[in-house]
């Protein structure tokens, strides 16, 4: 059988991060665990109880990078909108997954979208009653995720004591990613999903002539979900409001008061659909899985 050269690209992608981490691991500068791909089986003892653990999801994304007529979220990603991977994840599979190992599952899901697109999503608010709910978009992520905060604090009444805020962007993270990173934050406060980065960095003064090789070996990728305990959040969006503070990501807020935050190893296969490469990717890692996802609006 004959493949395009875009198709090996994408086999490549898919498998090469599983090998490519055993050369990680041979660097002596590298004292990490096994990455949950190689690492989980159907013995490991991953479950963790989640009934004080509420979900932001972020969907009010433009997606500008997509080329594509409607924002990255909505388009279809293996016969689903790839929204839908995520509200199945985190509605469906994740709580049957901890009710059957004995374990509570979040309580609370906040949806934050534009109100453009909550009408079309209403009848899943509905039938989650009591469980899922909206919020609307800030100018930038960090205004989502504060009013999405705000909402959770507004549903839970005090139950949840931590947030894990989650991209809609990516589709692709496990159940046992998700179980590993709530059990960090719940050790140490706050912490996130991430990768040792396997490229090599070349830092930039002018965009045109290389400054400095960063050492690759203290270089992390992040992934969502980020994990942080509800109050230090509260705290954390105080003190950027009154300096200012320019935030990338949700456990930057928590770097700004000078609070540790866990690096949770997760997955290569956990990525962020940006560019409509990335679509692809997606799809091969999922057909891999033999996954079937479900039309949450079916």
């Amino acid at each position: 059988m004959m493949y395009s050269c875009r198709a090996i690209t994408i086999l490549f992608l898919v498998f090469l991060p599983r090998f490519a981490f055993s050369f990680l691991q041979a660097d002596h500068r590298l004292l990490l665990p096994r990455p949950s791909f190689l690492a989980l089986s159907d013995g490991d003892d991953y479950a963790i109880d989640m009934g004080d653990t509420g979900f932001v999801l972020l969907a009010g994304g433009k997606g500008s990078r997509m080329k594509a007529s409607m924002p990255k979220q909505f388009l279809e990603l293996r016969g689903v909108p790839v929204l839908h991977h995520s509200l199945e994840l985190f509605l469906e599979r994740l709580p049957s997954f901890l009710k059957k190992e004995g374990k509570a599952p979040p309580p609370f899901v906040v949806l934050v979208m534009d109100p453009t697109y909550q009408p079309e999503y209403q009848p899943i608010v509905d039938r989650y009653k009591n469980q899922l709910a909206f919020a609307n978009p800030g100018v930038e992520r960090q205004g989502s995720v504060e009013n999405g905060l705000s909402k959770l604090v507004e549903l839970s009444g005090g139950e949840c004591q931590y947030a894990a805020i989650h991209d809609s962007a990516r589709p692709l993270v496990t159940i046992q990613e998700v179980c590993h990173v709530v059990r960090d934050a719940k050790e140490y406060g706050a912490a996130v999903l991430g990768v040792p980065c396997k490229a090599t960095i070349k830092e930039s003064e002018d965009g045109s002539t290389v400054l400095r090789t960063i050492p690759r070996a203290r270089l992390w990728e992040v992934h969502t979900p980020q994990v942080v305990r509800i109050e230090t959040l509260q705290r954390g969006f105080a003190k950027v409001e009154a300096e200012n503070l320019e935030v990338t990501d949700d456990v930057s807020i928590v770097e700004a008061l000078g609070e540790p935050v866990k690096l949770t190893l997760g997955e290569y296969t956990n990525l962020k659909i940006t560019t409509p490469e990335d679509m692809d990717v997606a799809e091969a890692i999922l057909q891999e899985r033999k996954s079937a996802p479900v039309n949450m609006l079916a």
